[in-house]
């Protein structure tokens, strides 16, 4: 009996690993520009203890260099309600997002710049959302 649980744990355990695995991404950095490298130190500096350096994801935090967070799903707008309010989860199993107070609108905006252009070059593109 004991034999069975324990084999059933290390089973349910793998899942859960191997489930939470497919969230992270293997995020290439190419030639940023000069307000994307500002916004990749903001974003390590406030963001990667959750989502990870470079935004590739943790057992905390999603990946945001992901088709998920692509233009046409989530907006501008979208990460700066996030940041300013927080957000509820609902695309990940990792909770709900805290707002961030300490990060300003410059920081902010910069972050997006540096998202948005790491996002493009690991092929993230704008895709129309549907419901």
């Amino acid at each position: 009996m004991r034999i069975l649980i324990v084999s059933a744990l290390m089973l349910i355990s793998a899942i859960a690993v191997a489930n939470h695995n497919r969230g992270h991404v293997d995020v290439k950095i190419g030639d940023l520009s000069e307000k994307g490298q500002y916004g990749q130190q903001v974003f390590n500096q406030n963001c990667a203890a959750c989502h990870g350096v470079n935004a590739q994801g943790t057992q905390s935090g999603p990946p945001l260099i992901h088709s998920i967070y692509n233009p046409g799903h989530h907006s501008n707008e979208a990460f700066y309600r996030a940041i300013k309010n927080g957000v509820q989860q609902h695309h990940w199993p990792y909770g709900n997002m805290p707002s961030q107070p300490q990060v300003g609108f410059m920081e902010m905006t910069a972050l997006l710049v540096f998202i948005r252009e790491t996002q493009k070059y690991n092929g993230i593109k704008t895709q129309e959302h549907k419901m």
